[in-house]
């Protein structure tokens, strides 16, 4: 691995503890892999940025996809998950995530989380897009999420599980070897713990969700802000498919100048019947796809799109009036109530929709046990990629693959504590250098750096676009720099400035991987290069931090997803 040295603007930690293992997030991956180490007997400290139901979990409205159903088997749920990935899933990760998520979802189940059942007992099941088969279990109607997270925080607080809440991870700790010895982070507000202190641990399991914040409207909550990606940048770990942002369909339209977290509007409301129409009422997916409204999201997304271009207009209508008010009322209630909260009324009339920032495909590169190119660093959820999603998301798999995957991180790191003993020793940390420091940014950066996302690597991407959006980022990574290399000067270490830096830090490589892959595949739509081609670009974009704070990019020689630690047969290089 490449040691980087670089570290966050922030106070010497003025407090520590220790633990045997340090999971960074309370979604559903992080707090399954907390469990899992706690009942192992390995002492286990959760690091979460708000509260423990803050996160991405609890927003999830669809369910959760395994082959549960009569007649369906992970061989067809794996199908659609290879088609919806565009030719860049590892289809070795896709067989783990589909064989073993069955049972997974089970002992969700035995942990406390409720599902809808029928009248005899079994789950009810519903279809997304992408799926063949009704195969996606839910919570509440329209509140998979919040059950699952309900059920998992209860399980952590009655196992008695360490949690440090509201507090944002700063930068990983590495000993004398390069091996992970703990993290720095910054807790707010008043608690046991406060202001920059350090937790001290050979495991460390980075399970901080996505990086929706880094356009102007999405769907991810506010604390989404890419910080376990930079933090794995900073450590020298490398990320892959960066530019595979997936933008939801249907996510209620505010207005064009709305920005910040927007309503979803659940894929499971086409699966049980919903239309997709434009302004004058007609079904516009209607022999584009074979699932009209249910092909792959990234079909929906770009069907809309080219809708709205054709017309002029601003969003286009999610028709669900036939349901009537009493399926809204029970199947429906989370997404009836934001739509009310709105003023519309989806019994009554149509819903208006745009699509929005949704979900990152790409993230730290993992191998099948979660394992980073860090020694001791883990990485799980969407904050990962373990090559499961390849090119697009396939709905409510990303539940089941924090699920699936946060096991298999668990089993790992309890299989090597067992081997150093149960409680292996803390390493001791080398204190980071005085530089170089990552310059931060001032925090009316943030919406700088969401206008240029937005504008330049959208939905709609094209080679102008990218080059434009890659400048303005590179002229406030510069200003920074500058500031901080000629008078030392930079912006007062705090949440909003950290934050700002860590969108900055995923803003560049997501456009430097876009830039580069000259295609449209999945759900990176190149405008200027609107063909898929298999023949130059089934393969992956592999992004590092350099020491000097540029950025070394690599694509693969094939669609294989990488090992975790590097080989000779790369291709070098290319400095950003």
């Amino acid at each position: 691995m490449t040691r980087t040295g670089i570290r966050l603007h922030a106070p010497a930690p003025g407090w520590s503890i220790s633990a045997d293992v340090i999971v960074v997030g309370s979604g559903v991956a992080g707090l399954t892999a907390a469990l899992r180490c706690e009942a192992a007997g390995l002492t286990t400290v959760v690091v979460t940025k708000a509260r423990l139901d803050d996160g991405s979990t609890r927003w999830a409205q669809g369910g959760i996809a395994a082959a549960l159903g009569e007649g369906d088997t992970p061989e067809q749920h794996l199908e659609d998950t290879l088609v919806a990935g565009a030719g860049l899933c590892d289809e070795d990760a896709v067989r783990i995530l589909v064989t073993e998520g069955p049972d997974a979802v089970r002992r969700l189940i035995s942990t406390g989380a409720h599902f809808d059942t029928d009248e005899e007992g079994d789950i009810q099941l519903t279809r997304e897009g992408g799926h063949h088969r009704r195969r996606i279990a839910h919570a509440g109607g329209d509140a998979t999420g919040a059950e699952i997270s309900r059920a998992l925080v209860e399980a952590a607080r009655a196992r008695g599980v360490r949690m440090i809440e509201n507090a944002l991870v700063l930068d990983l700790l590495t000993d004398a070897d390069g091996s992970t010895a703990g993290v720095t982070l910054h807790v707010m507000g008043e608690g046991q713990h406060d202001g920059v202190g350090a937790v001290h641990a050979p495991t460390v399991v980075l399970a901080t969700g996505g990086m929706g914040q880094v356009f102007s409207a999405t769907t991810n909550p506010s604390v989404s802000t890419g910080d376990g990606v930079a933090l794995a940048l900073r450590a020298g770990a490398e990320v892959s498919d960066l530019e595979f942002v997936q933008f939801h369909p249907t996510v209620l339209f505010l207005g064009a100048d709305a920005e910040g977290q927007q309503p979803l509007v659940s894929e499971a409301v086409r699966g049980e019947g919903a239309h997709l129409v434009d302004g004058d009422g007609v079904r516009f997916m209607v022999g584009q796809h074979e699932l009209a409204e249910l092909a792959p999201r990234d079909i929906v997304a770009k069907g809309i799109m080219r809708r709205m271009q054709e017309q002029d207009a601003e969003h286009m209508f999610l028709d669900a009036r036939h349901f009537g008010a009493d399926m809204w009322e029970h199947r429906f209630p989370t997404i009836l109530a934001a739509c009310r909260a709105n003023g519309i009324d989806p019994v009554t009339g149509p819903i208006p929709i745009a699509p929005a920032a949704h979900y990152a495909s790409g993230g730290v590169r993992t191998d099948a046990r979660g394992r980073t190119t860090v020694p001791g660093l883990y990485a799980c959820g969407e904050v990962a990629c373990t090559g499961v999603h390849g090119a697009n998301r396939l709905a409510s798999n990303s539940l089941l693959e924090g699920l699936v995957y946060a096991e298999r991180i668990a089993a790992d790191i309890v299989a090597a504590h067992a081997g150093d003993g149960l409680h292996a020793r803390v390493p001791e940390p080398v204190p980071h250098p005085e530089k170089p420091a990552y310059p931060l940014l001032v925090p009316e950066a943030r919406f700088a750096v969401q206008r240029i996302m937005t504008e330049g690597a959208g939905v709609l991407r094209s080679a102008d676009s990218l080059e434009k959006a890659a400048d303005q980022l590179q002229r406030l990574h510069s200003e920074a720099r500058d500031a901080l290399e000629e008078n030392g000067k930079t912006a007062e270490p705090g949440v909003d400035t950290w934050e700002a830096t860590n969108l900055l830090c995923v803003a560049r490589v997501l456009v430097a991987a876009a830039r580069l892959r000259e295609e449209t595949r999945g759900c990176h739509w190149r405008e200027d290069r609107a063909e898929r081609d298999d023949t130059n670009w089934r393969r992956h974009i592999v992004v590092r931090l350099n020491p000097d704070r540029s950025l070394a990019v690599r694509t693969t020689d094939t669609a294989d997803f990488p090992p975790t630690r590097p080989s000779r047969h790369h291709q070098r290089p290319q400095e950003q």
